[in-house]
């Protein structure tokens, strides 16, 4: 008995290894118990907040970059778009008094520059990098036009900062908004028979179309969904700051695609899960909380994700090459 469970402990290690889910899941295991030990501040439960409050913007967007990363497509605007929606969403309740509205406006800018994206990459036949990078810099430019420094919240409405900082049932409120997206996200990704074909679209666009579905048409649908989610994320940052600030999503873009990359996600499209995405936000963040609490230089906070980057690209190289032998 004992030299069976001796060969077992083995091959179990080997599939968790293997297992995309089972390798993040125990990175992330690792870096708790690691920090666990390094300091006493890490395991509280006000920590534990304080990292799923940390991830939630960057898993709100994340979830739509999974879907547009699995159609074979990449939006580097989402950084430069969140903080223009930002000053959009601050903007309308100034002009409105209405929090409803300033969030719809939001949503809809957020939407329709996915909507911009999605027509340049699809009808244009503009490479999305390429096409995403120069609405990027539109979108830079344009928020000084619109705005040359933060909006602030003339009506200082009491209820608006609660977004942020509001909390149902002891979790905080951005946390339980970006929990419903991913739900959403993972059920419609896994559960559905158009999710299917969402993948369908990444892995092979001309079956997709021989079967009769238009990989446009879902190109365009995940663009438009990610550019919500960006609107939808810029509610809560504006909620957050209490302004819309032209410059708050300097290097955000890179952060949300090194998780999605690292989630199992690949560039090349056809392949992704949400949970996969959750677990690599989460390890993320982890790591940005334990450069703080262990009083670590907070530069490496950007510099982790670029770390992260090549690796999640090298082990979607090895993947591929491995399907491909």
């Amino acid at each position: 008995m004992a030299s069976t469970e001796t060969h077992d402990t083995p091959g179990l290690f080997r599939r968790v290894m293997e297992s995309e889910h089972g390798f993040l899941a125990l990175v992330l295991i690792v870096l708790v118990v690691g920090l666990g030990l390094a300091t006493d501040r890490f395991l509280t439960g006000s920590n534990a907040v304080a990292i799923l409050h940390q991830s939630s913007l960057v898993l709100i967007v994340a979830v739509g970059m999974t879907l547009l990363l699995i159609t074979a497509e990449v939006d580097i605007s989402v950084g430069a778009s969140l903080a223009f929606a930002s000053c959009i969403v601050m903007a309308t309740i100034n002009a409105t008094g209405s929090i409803a509205l300033g969030a719809l406006a939001g949503v809809a800018f957020g939407a329709g520059i996915g909507l911009i994206n999605a027509l340049v990459t699809t009808v244009l036949r503009v490479n999305s990098l390429i096409g995403t990078i120069a609405m990027m810099m539109m979108l830079n430019g344009g928020v000084y036009l619109f705005t040359r420094e933060a909006v602030q919240n003339h009506h200082q409405l009491p209820l608006f900062p609660k977004i942020a900082t509001g909390f149902i049932a002891g979790i905080p409120v951005p946390v339980l908004i970006a929990a419903v997206v991913a739900a959403v996200g993972w059920i419609a990704l896994s559960r559905t028979r158009i999710g299917r074909l969402f993948l369908a679209t990444g892995a092979n666009p001309r079956a997709t179309r021989l079967s009769g579905y238009s990989p446009e048409r879902f190109k365009t649908v995940a663009f438009v969904v990610t550019g919500a989610l960006v609107g939808l994320a810029a509610v809560v940052l504006a909620s957050l700051l209490n302004a819309g600030q032209p410059t708050a999503g300097q290097g955000f873009e890179l952060t949300v695609i090194a998780a999605v990359l690292l989630g199992g996600t690949s560039l090349m499209g056809g392949r992704g899960t949400v949970l996969g995405t959750i677990l690599a936000v989460l390890i993320l963040k982890v790591i940005d909380n334990g450069i703080i609490l262990l009083r670590w230089n907070q530069d490496l906070q950007i510099i982790v994700p670029g770390i992260v980057l090549i690796l999640a690209l090298y082990m979607d190289q090895r993947k591929r090459g491995h399907h491909a032998g």
